[in-house]
């Protein structure tokens, strides 16, 4: 006869628990990104939402911390496992979404493009500094008139002489304003190739872009490039196709399965413990069949995110993870944790629209996250066309 584990051992934060599926490495890795993102990050987030500003000395402490590019191997990157990063995605965006994009950015996207297709000479000058943090990178692809459809960029790269002259423009860069380095994509009549373009290159400029209301604590930038003149040795020498950027989208959209996941959960928790100590008509509101309904759902949806993400990080491990797996965990996971921020600020009433708690931050946060690296219809489609065979978008 087998026992009933006892009520206590269901925990609201792991109420499958989905923590025992992970190894102690793995646990170890989330435990300390989480304590850095309670300590450096939860204390703040609210006053850099507010202020639409970040620390300039945080990259250098996420080097320290080891998560920048944690995932590739050598020069100074941790080769950590996907489902290792994953965990640390999911613990950054659950302190904030633009923490965790600056970390996506930087290591899955402009690190990423150095290592995957850069040459050894690339690899050594650059990705040293940005495992550190020591030099911040940004990743330039998305034009004003070219989001969904890179295919359709306009920013061009012309030979001259030995040297490379590049024009055009970039709309929505993380990271833009306060890079010491760009990967550019831009079309050639080689195809579509990738730049390393060193800030303060005559002819770049990368001006800030205010006025936003979601991802405040993250600097998103237009980049310009007017007759940016680089040396031969600029290009990324081992692609000259859309593979290359759209394979760095990849490791980008993967963070983000995970870092839903910990949005979600940021959300859950907050509304679970507001709802404990928030009394109405005598008792918590947590006493309330209709709160307890969407306390119900929040969890549900909190860990089908987690196992979700999980599963594409097994499988990624493995070598088996394709882009449209990929596309499903982003579409599913994102809309998943939408629908929790929006619930949870229900739960939390008029308190809901307060920074004091992270729920408005991180509801406004994830209306950006839902658009970028592939909008929803985008990743949607991808699916549909695995599914039966035709390209609704070509």
């Amino acid at each position: 006869m087998t026992s009933t584990p006892d009520r206590a051992d269901l925990r609201p934060d792991d109420f499958l628990d989905i923590d025992g599926l992970l190894s102690d490495e793995e646990r170890d890795i989330r435990d300390t990104v989480r304590a850095f993102v309670a300590d450096r990050v939860v204390p703040h987030a609210g006053d850099w939402f507010e202020r639409a500003a970040i620390p300039r000395e945080l990259p250098r402490e996420l080097g320290g911390l080891g998560v920048l590019g944690m995932h590739l191997d050598g020069y100074g990157c941790a080769g950590t496992s996907a489902t290792a990063y994953g965990l640390a995605c999911m613990e950054l965006e659950a302190g904030d979404s633009g923490v965790r994009s600056m970390v996506s950015v930087q290591g899955s996207l402009a690190m990423f493009a150095i290592w995957r297709w850069g040459s050894e000479e690339q690899k050594r000058k650059w990705l040293p500094g940005m495992a550190a943090g020591e030099t911040i990178g940004c990743f330039g692809l998305t034009e004003p008139d070219a989001g969904s459809d890179p295919g359709a960029m306009r920013t061009r790269a012309r030979r001259d002489g030995d040297d490379w002259i590049l024009d055009g423009r970039k709309m929505w860069i993380t990271n833009g304003t306060i890079a010491d380095v760009a990967v550019v994509w831009a079309r050639t009549d080689e195809g579509v190739r990738g730049f390393v373009v060193p800030a303060g290159t005559p002819g770049f400029t990368a001006p800030e872009i205010h006025k936003k209301m979601s991802l405040r604590a993250s600097v998103t930038s237009e980049l310009v490039l007017d007759g940016v003149r680089l040396p031969a040795d600029a290009v990324l020498p081992e692609v000259s196709s859309l593979r290359g950027p759209l394979s760095c989208l990849n490791e980008a959209r993967y963070g983000i399965v995970w870092g839903a996941a910990g949005a979600a959960r940021a959300c859950f928790e907050a509304a679970l413990a507001y709802a404990e100590e928030r009394t109405a008509f005598g008792k918590p509101i947590a006493g309330t069949q209709i709160q307890q309904q969407k306390l119900a759902h929040m969890a549900l949806e909190v860990n089908r995110a987690t196992l979700l993400a999980l599963h594409l990080g097994r499988l990624k491990d493995a070598g088996r993870l394709r882009p449209e797996q990929i596309s499903m965990g982003k579409l599913g996971n994102v809309n998943a944790a939408l629908d929790v921020a929006r619930t949870a600020r229900q739960v939390l009433g008029a308190n809901g629209i307060s920074l004091e708690y992270p729920v408005i931050r991180h509801m406004n946060n994830l209306e950006s996250v839902v658009t970028y690296e592939g909008t929803a219809d985008v990743h949607a489609l991808v699916i549909g066309g695995a599914l039966t065979g035709v390209q609704a978008f070509r």
